[in-house]
């Protein structure tokens, strides 16, 4: 997956849990990205496209989320890729089975 998924990933699993507060920061990166919404009518202002909970407008593209308690696992059916992860408090951890590697999210 790219860094905007993962980063929409992170956010989305916030907003379930009650942690989102509108901006996200990318440890890989070092960036902030300004996100704003709640379920299903999100925005993220990095790659200036539209999201829900299980839908990414600006790729057209789905995924799924399963959550239980503070782990998380889902399939981006856009880049064909498995993710899983944990949240703890507003500190997200986002393993992508595509690159092999773990993300750590700060929301």
């Amino acid at each position: 997956m790219d860094d905007a998924t993962r980063r929409k990933v992170a956010f989305t699993v916030a907003n379930k849990m009650g942690a989102a507060l509108g901006a996200v920061y990318s440890h890989h990166n070092a960036s902030h990205t300004h996100i704003s919404g709640n379920g299903n009518s999100m925005y993220d202002y990095g790659s200036g496209s539209h999201f829900s909970d299980s839908y990414d407008y600006g790729r057209s593209a789905h995924w799924n989320l399963n959550i239980s308690g503070e782990n998380f696992s889902g399939y981006d059916y856009g880049f064909g890729q498995h993710f899983s992860g944990q949240i703890r408090g507003r500190n997200v951890s986002i393993y992508d089975y595509g690159t092999g590697q773990h993300y750590s999210y700060t929301i």
